[in-house]
């Protein structure tokens, strides 16, 4: 049943201008036919057909057998279409995707420690998945990842490491994959060394030569076509030193998904490659889909916190606040080597950026996080900071009550 409402949204979104098309001229024939006159009919057929043609050329003729039929791109890399040879793939191996339960990845996952193998350097391994799961409840999209999780998994180093990583494309996969790391020095920051077709593996090493905070993310074809289907994490090279202990660290990642059906529209969803190209998401969430930081965020008073938050963009630049709490110290775009900013309500994180912020906890209760542009918190970009202990009333004095917005 599902793969039949795509099977049809994708005919209507293909095809639907084609098919009011034939039958206005239908309707229009049997409407002229009743004035007996096959050349008052001829003509106003004729004028029919030119009016179409003129509304339909200047919005552009297909150049290729793909969807949109007629869309131009000006960039150096393919075009953010949907060439119908993978729309074809994508019916006959429906069945075999596989379907993830939770795509979000957990907040809590950051490695605690750096991990070296034997020769001295950081393994990393990542698998590329061409998966479906739930962005929203009912709601369902075709996600491309690392490690079926979205964002990837958190890497972590120090400066001057060496990283030695392997990457595999899942064999189920469809496209050709790879990966660009912002912390990388060399072509492509990794992605020329790292094209994988369905079922390959491939290596590399490289040097991590600036510390930061840092995006990764897949830059085959059409960069931002993979990146909004999910293939985005961070990599944390620290200082030299390393970074000052805290009581808790969490990973933070905002995203954007671009559905051909409106928000909160259910069952699974074409990809929008108009909104996509105008930067209007339907979705805009943290880790993967709605409510992936509801019930898995907790500390205590008297923890100083810290937040990894990244930007998988791919349009937007995100106001990332915390309701009811003040940064002590912001790492402005993953900058570990200025001294950070302090005191900050908000702080902007960059399309394909990052912000490290660090707080004590001086109060219990629920911390909303936000993209303070608040129209998106409604497309999903939200999560809650839960922080139990003592509360201390010379801070906070007051009747608290829920239902008030946050």
């Amino acid at each position: 049943m599902e793969i039949l409402s795509y099977v049809w949204q994708y005919i209507v979104e293909v095809f639907g201008l084609a098919i009011a098309y034939v039958f206005a001229a239908i309707f229009l024939f049997l409407v002229l036919r009743q004035f007996h006159s096959k050349k008052i009919t001829a003509a106003l057929m004729i004028v029919f057909i030119g009016v179409s043609i003129a509304f339909y050329i200047p919005n552009g003729t297909p150049n290729a057998l793909a969807y949109p039929a007629s869309l131009r791109s000006y960039g150096p890399g393919e075009k953010p279409d949907l060439p119908y040879e993978n729309v074809f793939k994508f019916f006959t191996n429906f069945n075999k995707f596989e379907r993830i339960e939770n795509i979000a990845r957990d907040p809590n996952d950051v490695p605690q420690e750096i991990v070296y193998n034997e020769k001295g350097m950081i393994e990393v391994h990542l698998t590329t998945t061409e998966v479906i799961a739930e962005v929203a409840p009912g709601v369902t999209i075709n996600y491309w990842t690392f490690d079926n999780t979205v964002p990837g998994p958190f890497i972590r180093g120090r400066v001057g490491d060496t990283v030695h990583l392997t990457i595999t494309n899942d064999a189920s996969s469809l496209h050709p994959h790879n990966v660009d790391f912002h912390a990388v020095t060399g072509p492509g920051g990794g992605a020329a060394a790292t094209i994988v077709g369905p079922g390959e593996t491939k290596e590399m090493t490289f040097k991590l030569l600036n510390p930061g905070l840092f995006i990764y993310h897949c830059a085959f074809g059409n960069p931002g076509l993979h990146m909004t289907h999910g293939m985005y994490g961070l990599i944390l090279v620290e200082p030299e030193g390393g970074l000052p202990p805290v009581d808790k660290e969490f990973y933070i990642v905002q995203g954007e998904f671009y559905t051909e059906g409106a928000l909160g529209r259910q069952g699974l969803q074409l990809f929008d490659t108009q909104a996509y190209l105008d930067g209007k998401p339907q979705y805009v969430i943290f880790n993967g889909k709605t409510g992936a930081l509801m019930n898995n965020m907790e500390a205590e008073v008297g923890d100083t916190v810290r937040m990894f938050v990244g930007n998988g963009g791919v349009n937007l630049i995100s106001s990332f606040h915390v309701i009811g709490e003040i940064f002590d110290r912001v790492y402005r775009e993953g900058d570990l080597v200025t001294t950070p900013a302090e005191g900050l309500q908000t702080t902007l994180v960059p399309a394909g950026g990052s912000v490290m912020v660090e707080f004590k906890l001086e109060y219990p209760g629920n911390f909303v996080l936000v993209d303070h542009a608040l129209a998106r918190v409604d497309r999903g970009a939200w999560g809650v900071l839960k922080v139990t202990g003592e509360a201390d009333p010379t801070i906070y004095n007051g009747d608290i009550q829920t239902g008030g917005g946050h």
